[in-house]
């Protein structure tokens, strides 16, 4: 039992990862009701975007702690670049096609970065370093933290405070809110829902690019496989939470990780279980819990809040 508060600590940290690239898929599901699967790879480009402005932007020698912000503004642009890019290349075209059109679109677009990213970027064909956060780890009580983690500790609350904060406070995030409820209301009331899209497409990449920098200092390396799996999560996270719930995808992606470190950690020691624990089966137990949501509360924890316009 001495293990449990490292194990807590671990899952939320993991929870708060995919709780920032869910809110993406949350975003922009509940104004268009499209699921973006390629979404982890907007991640992805995220962590290539920062680890770019490291090894091709800031001079040799330059500190992490003055190239960390860079790093981050780097991460942001990629990301969103590459999600107003998709919207209005791939997606806005087909905005009035069945929604199976749009749905094919993302899946290819999501292959299509992947192998971009493969082909174009300098060893992108294994594993790349990514730099390290000096100092650390931390000692509390029975709880280490890596130095790599705090920056995921401080910045998932202070992502959520901002996005809470623009979606009920300014004027775009209430038009954000009307959107999703009745888009063709919202048209009447002069909300150019267009852009509502893109702003929607824009931070969720944005959150996206915040998890991508975290998931590089947390495992110190990147790779352009690395948003497939970790996107089908989060997406699990989302229904988890309540797709088209921003709140509901923190608290799913909090839930799923939490779930999931201590799968793999304590069921091994359940009798007749030995083989199904362990990291290997981490995936494993992710895609039950969301086979058991879509079974026993299919609108998630918090409730789905986007009409259904089907």
């Amino acid at each position: 039992m001495n293990e449990l508060p490292q194990q807590l600590v671990n899952g939320l940290l993991l929870g708060s990862m995919y709780g920032l690239v869910a809110i993406g898929y949350t975003m922009v599901y509940g104004i268009v009701q499209l699921i973006n699967f390629a979404h982890g790879e907007i991640f992805m480009t995220g962590a290539f975007g920062a680890l770019t402005v490291y090894l091709y932007v800031l001079p040799n020698g330059t500190t992490m702690w003055l190239a960390l912000p860079l790093m981050l503004v780097g991460a942001i642009v990629v990301s969103t670049t590459v999600a107003v890019g998709a919207e209005r290349f791939a997606y806005r075209p087909l905005r009035s096609a069945p929604r199976l059109a749009p749905l094919i679109t993302a899946i290819g677009l999501s292959l299509a970065l992947q192998q971009a990213v493969w082909a174009w970027y300098p060893n992108a064909k294994s594993a790349i370093v990514f730099p390290s956060i000096p100092g650390g780890p931390f000692e509390i009580g029975s709880v280490t933290i890596q130095t790599g983690d705090v920056f995921l500790f401080v910045a998932a609350p202070i992502s959520m405070a901002i996005l809470a904060y623009f979606v009920m406070k300014t004027r775009t995030g209430r038009g954000m809110q009307a959107t999703a409820q009745d888009p063709d209301t919202a048209k009447l009331m002069g909300i150019n829902t267009d852009q509502i899209i893109v702003v929607a497409f824009a931070l969720g990449a944005a959150f996206a690019a915040v998890g991508g920098l975290a998931y590089g200092f947390r495992y110190g390396e990147i790779n352009f496989r690395m948003g497939f799996i970790l996107g089908l999560k989060a997406f699990t996270a989302a229904v988890l939470g309540g797709i088209g719930n921003i709140y509901g995808a923190m608290i799913g992606g909090l839930v799923l990780g939490l779930a999931e470190t201590m799968a793999t950690a304590y069921i091994a020691n359940v009798p007749g279980m030995s083989q199904l624990g362990g990291q290997s089966w981490a995936n494993v137990w992710a895609f039950v819990l969301l086979i058991l949501v879509l079974l026993f509360r299919p609108q998630g924890l918090l409730g789905e809040r986007v009409a259904d316009r089907a």
